[in-house]
């Protein structure tokens, strides 16, 4: 098993959701979080912190997406922002999911123009799924280009 493989098996562990308490699991297109609220999440009003709602939305897109594009591209994250619509309270979860055609025109827009910036929204969700928060994250894609050769000393 490669490294990134690796990495994504033992994303569940990683220790920002597990001092949050999310859960994540993989789905065969994507991923879905889940977190209770619990001491380790509670705000001074006793309702879910607002930076482990926005942890339990940070890494997906761009996961599903280098996955999806390949080690030919380059895939960061670049910009994000979170809106709170409601209190957060009880169980919430948010699945990220990115349409295979979806990736296939990023992967076209990218090799047109050098780059491109999609733009991906989830929504946090409450157990009467009503939506608690949307989060919107811009990414940054490009082909990868090979590093330049080095230089051999004078």
């Amino acid at each position: 098993m490669n490294t990134k493989a690796l990495l994504l098996r033992l994303l569940p562990l990683y220790p920002p959701f597990l001092g949050a308490g999310i859960r994540v699991k993989r789905l065969p297109h994507g991923w879905e979080s889940s977190m209770r609220l619990s001491f380790l999440n509670r705000n001074y009003f006793g309702t879910h912190f607002g930076g482990s709602l926005y942890s339990m939305c940070d890494p997906f897109f761009v996961l599903i997406l280098a996955e999806r594009l390949g080690p030919g591209y380059v895939c960061w994250d670049k910009a994000a922002s979170i809106q709170f619509l409601r209190p957060g309270r009880g169980r919430v979860r948010a699945r990220f999911e990115i349409a295979p055609e979806r990736s296939a025109e990023i992967r076209l827009q990218a090799d047109a123009d050098g780059r491109c910036e999609p733009v991906f929204v989830a929504q946090v969700r409450d157990g009467a799924d009503k939506v608690v928060a949307e989060v919107e994250k811009v990414l940054y894609v490009r082909p990868h280009r090979p590093a330049a050769p080095r230089a051999e000393p004078a």
